[in-house]
């Protein structure tokens, strides 16, 4: 039982350290900047479309 763990954790950090490609810090902070792009262009739809609606919502209720 032990020994399946030891080989488990073994093999895991032999495919971490060896067989996994990981990003550059240029790629990383490209993809940063998109998210972020993407996150403020989505705030700022549901802001305008909740802000139609609350002006919707108020001239159906003053008629």
């Amino acid at each position: 039982m032990f020994k399946s763990i030891v080989n488990y954790c073994k093999g895991s950090y032999e495919e971490l350290a060896h067989k996994t490609t990981w990003p550059t810090q240029k790629e990383l902070i490209h993809d940063a900047i998109v998210v972020l792009a993407a996150s403020i262009v989505i705030a700022l739809i549901v802001f305008c479309m909740d802000t139609v609606f609350e002006y919707l919502m108020k001239f159906i209720y003053s008629l």
